[in-house]
């Protein structure tokens, strides 16, 4: 799988302008993301609840995906002996195709303002899985990935003023 980026994010109604569902299509026509998992919670003025999900992951690609994360999380908790009971877990979590679950919608529901539409949206960046096979085959690691918007740009010091605070400068 290429890299994994988690996005949460709120909507002050359900005014949408058509813009969001055209736009997502575009990306995976193009190859460029793939959903892995989708929550979307509305919680109506008087608390009414309307869930939806979706996941563009068949379901061996789901199972797949769960034996893989579970396998991960299991060697880092337990070490080399718990690979392959992470692997178990991890597929039987996603046996119904979706990483998100209750908990996860219930947490979305109560910070929702009545009113509001929240989603949670695993993607898969299917564009930069080649660039990070050729960085590994040339031998190379992945020290740091952070998205950074151009507002933060503004905010982040020089690497001169960044080493003078460091220093207590």
């Amino acid at each position: 799988m290429g890299p994994l980026q988690m996005l949460v994010v709120g909507f002050d109604g359900s005014h949408f302008k058509g813009e969001i569902a055209p736009e997502l299509s575009r990306l995976k026509r193009e190859g460029i993301v793939r959903i892995v998992d989708l929550l979307l919670v509305r919680k109506e003025q008087g608390g009414t609840i309307s869930v939806l999900t979706s996941s563009d992951l068949d379901w061996e690609e789901a199972v797949e995906f769960g034996e893989y994360a579970g396998a991960l999380a299991g060697v880092l908790a337990e070490g080399g002996s718990g690979g392959a009971r992470g692997s178990i877990a991890g597929a039987a979590e996603l046996m119904d195709g979706h990483l998100f679950d209750e908990d996860n919608e219930f947490e979305l529901e109560r910070g929702l303002p009545e009113g509001w539409s929240a989603a949670l949206v695993l993607f898969e960046h299917l564009w930069a899985e080649p660039l990070l096979n050729a960085v590994w085959r040339a031998g190379g690691l992945q020290l740091a990935n952070e998205w950074v918007t151009p507002e933060q740009l503004i905010e982040v010091p020089a690497p001169a003023e960044q080493a003078e605070d460091d220093a207590g400068l």
